[in-house]
């Protein structure tokens, strides 16, 4: 029997090469998982608040080394005390479970929660 997914769990997996977007009732269970992020466009969106300009780059440089070694990577907003995060799957036309996983690991570098 599998264990319920989790955000802590989808943190732990690592991305795979999926070419199906999930259907919408799994895509909105695992954002239910994950308080601060919406659905937006196709996409799942968190807006990351920071202290100051050098807060924020050491948080976008830490998202670029997960997304390189996860092979996944957002698009980015970069401004002096914020960062917005948006994953997709371009090639599946939709949101995949790896959209999830790296937004869940981008919730684990900034700290946490929403």
């Amino acid at each position: 029997m599998n264990e319920p997914t989790t955000a802590d769990s989808l943190r732990a997996e690592s991305c795979r090469h999926r070419d199906a977007a999930l259907a919408a009732t799994e895509a909105a269970a695992l954002l239910a998982l994950l308080p601060g992020w919406a659905e937006v466009g196709g996409a799942i969106e968190r807006e990351f608040r920071f202290p100051d300009f050098d807060a924020t780059m050491a948080f976008v440089n830490r998202i670029a080394a997960m997304a390189n070694a996860e092979d996944h990577h957002p698009r980015m907003e970069v401004e002096y005390a914020s960062c917005r995060l948006a994953w997709s799957t371009h090639s599946a036309g939709g949101l995949t479970r790896n959209d999830f996983i790296c937004a869940a690991k981008s919730d684990g570098i900034h700290g946490g929660g929403a």
